[in-house]
């Protein structure tokens, strides 16, 4: 799917991405060892996951799920590394303040994070949304992200950006206010549900337990106002990305991942025009939902490239 949107983007660009969980339907669960925290960051307060020892890395999720996406990555990351899984702000169970959602700050709730529990370096691994809070926070604290993993979502402003706005599978990018808020209430299983479905290589692998536990999060109050803000504030992302690649490509070792019925390759072909050192993944049969539909291959990828610094 998002490989049709990136191709031909391209193409036109050649011619011219401690608190338990609420009593919900169960998803695959952090391990016991795990503590979680509230941490005041950057003016607001960041529900964090945290467990494991040695060399850190940040886990960060995408629109539709919340830091409980990462289960099964953070459990066998903790054999050898602390691994920190915060809920981006607004989403889960983070605060969601009135503002604050352009990716450049969000970038600086993740710095606060890591401020907090002292930690200065980090390897980072994000996924759709998560790709761009992650990106804002490796360009602002290049010296801090040692390794970098991307999956399959573009960053606004990088690369072919502009037309992959004009395409009309991405109408949700433009899809929010007052109006659309009311027209979700009580009806996000049915937003959501659009998402999975289609953005899915085979949507029955994003399990039903799973919506029915994201869906009730995001029926919280002020949750589908914090989702529907993170998509309003692409234009200014697009200019604080751009400023940020005009500032240096990052150097930093990077892996690009794409489904490949979603974003495929062209993951790692967007990533080159912000980055220097890019490694491509493709994982098989999944599309955006990679720790959903392949897990065990997804969780593979990430941890022979981590790994390679060692």
């Amino acid at each position: 799917m998002f490989t049709r949107i990136i191709a031909a983007a391209l193409a036109l660009s050649a011619a011219v991405t401690v608190t338990a969980a609420p009593a919900i339907a169960q998803v695959e669960p952090f391990p016991a060892s795990f503590r979680t925290q509230e941490i005041a960051a950057n003016g607001t307060t960041i529900h964090t996951r945290i467990g494991g020892k040695g060399p850190a890395v940040v886990l960060l999720h995408g629109y539709g799920e919340t830091g409980d996406m990462w289960a099964p990555l953070a459990a066998d990351l903790a054999r050898d590394h602390l691994v920190i899984v915060p809920d981006l702000r607004g989403m889960g169970l983070s605060a969601k303040p009135a503002g604050g959602y352009d990716k450049k700050t969000q970038g600086q709730d993740i710095a606060g994070v890591l401020d907090a529990l002292k930690v200065r370096k980090t390897d980072l691994v994000t996924h759709d949304i998560g790709n761009m809070v992650g990106y804002a926070f490796a360009a602002q604290n290049r010296a801090r992200v040692t390794r970098f993993v991307l999956m399959d979502a573009p960053l606004p402003g990088v690369g072919p950006w502009e037309e992959i706005l004009k395409n009309p599978l991405l109408w949700h990018f433009r899809f929010g206010g007052p109006d659309m808020e009311r027209l979700v209430a009580g009806r996000e299983r049915i937003y959501l549900d659009r998402f999975w479905n289609e953005f899915s290589a085979r949507p029955e692998r994003f399990s039903e337990a799973s919506r029915v536990h994201y869906a009730a999060l995001y029926a919280r109050p002020g949750a589908m106002h914090s989702g529907f803000a993170q998509f309003a504030a692409f234009d200014q992302d697009a200019v604080d990305d751009r400023a940020f690649v005009a500032a240096g490509k990052l150097t930093m070792p990077v892996l690009a991942i794409g489904g490949e019925k979603s974003f495929g390759p062209m993951m790692a072909t967007v990533m080159r025009f912000a980055a220097t050192d890019v490694t491509e993944a493709t994982i098989p049969n999944a599309g955006h939902w990679l720790m959903e539909e392949q897990p065990k291959a997804t969780i593979a990828a990430v941890r022979g490239f981590l790994d390679a610094k060692k």
